[in-house]
């Protein structure tokens, strides 16, 4: 049996990526704040329901994280790949991260806020 189960390594991964999604929208949203852009309204407008849905879901799971002693450190990093130390009931699991694994997992998270926001409309 794992150490530290896989719903738990999803509330770690999911610690890790949400933090990726709300930069990258948040940059997103400078910079169509500051482009040429005759409509910018209705883009701003997605990104900000964007946004305010992963500040909450980044919320949930840090006070989730906190309430069941868990704790995320970020180890190592190079070209190919970023390491993650996931502590909990203590044990210490190292993982290594792909860098284009995690890319690819923000995306999908990233996918996933835009089209809530756009059914939010």
């Amino acid at each position: 049996m794992p150490l530290i189960s896989r719903a738990e390594i999803a509330v770690f991964e999911k610690r890790v990526q949400l933090p990726m999604v709300l930069l990258i929208l948040e940059r997103d949203r400078e910079w169509i704040r500051k482009s040429p852009f005759k409509l910018k309204a209705p883009y701003l407008e997605l990104l900000d329901r964007a946004i305010e849905r992963t500040k909450s879901d980044l919320a949930e799971t840090i006070d989730l994280m906190r309430a069941n002693g868990m704790k995320v450190r970020r180890g190592s990093k190079d070209d190919n790949f970023s390491e993650y130390v996931f502590c909990h009931g203590g044990y210490e699991d190292h993982r290594r991260y792909l860098n284009i694994r995690l890319k690819n997992a923000v995306e999908d998270r990233l996918r996933i806020y835009l089209a809530a926001a756009a059914k939010s409309f």
